[in-house]
C-alpha cells in the first residue's frame, strides 16, 4: 500500500476505526475459535476445515494491517474550511465535456471513498487529477484511452 495521504471525511474515518475496532473485537476471536474447533476435528494434515479457516484467519489479518495503515495515513478533511475557488479534495465540480456537450456533477474524494454511481471520483483517477486546482470556467485536459478529453469547470461547491 502506498504511503501517500489519503483524504478522508470524519464520518469515513469515523466508519474505518469502528470497522477496525470490530476485526478486532468479534471477527478476530470468531477466527480462532473455527481454527481451535476444526484442530479438535483429528488429523490436521487431511483436515480442509483446519486449513480453511487458517487461510480466513490469514485473510483477515492482512486486512486489518491494511486498515491500520489507511488509519494511520488518513487525513481529515473539514469540509467548513474548503476554499470553492477551485478544484480540491472534497469539492462538488460541475463539469462539461467539450465534445459531448454532456454535463456531470463528481465530488472529488479520496481513494478510499470513490464511488461513481454515488458521483464521487478519486483525487488520483485521471479525472480527478485533471480537474484539481482548476477555476470555474477552466478547461481540464485530461488523458483518457481514447485520447485526451476537455472539461470546462462550470461551477464548483462543497
Amino acid at each position: 500500500m502506498s504511503e501517500m495521504n489519503m483524504y478522508v471525511t470524519k464520518e469515513t474515518f469515523d466508519k474505518m476505526r469502528e470497522d477496525l475496532q470490530r476485526m478486532k473485537s468479534v471477527d478476530r476471536p470468531a477466527a480462532s475459535k473455527a481454527i481451535a474447533e476444526a484442530r479438535e476435528k483429528g488429523d490436521l494434515k487431511e483436515n480442509a476445515e483446519y486449513d480453511a479457516a487458517k487461510e480466513a484467519q490469514g485473510m483477515l489479518e492482512a486486512k486489518i494491517k491494511q486498515l491500520e495503515g489507511a488509519i494511520a495515513n488518513a487525513k481529515i478533511v473539514d469540509t467548513s474550511t474548503i476554499d470553492t475557488s477551485k478544484v480540491t479534495i472534497l469539492t462538488k465540480v460541475t463539469i462539461t465535456n467539450v465534445a459531448t456537450k454532456k454535463t456531470v456533477t463528481y465530488q472529488i474524494v479520496g481513494e478510499k471513498e470513490a464511488d461513481l454511481k454515488a458521483g464521487k471520483i478519486s483525487a488520483s483517477s485521471p479525472i480527478g487529477k485533471g480537474l484539481l486546482g482548476k477555476a470555474k470556467g477552466d478547461i481540464a485536459e485530461v488523458q483518457a484511452p481514447t485520447g485526451i478529453i476537455k472539461f470546462k469547470v462550470e461551477d464548483i461547491t462543497i
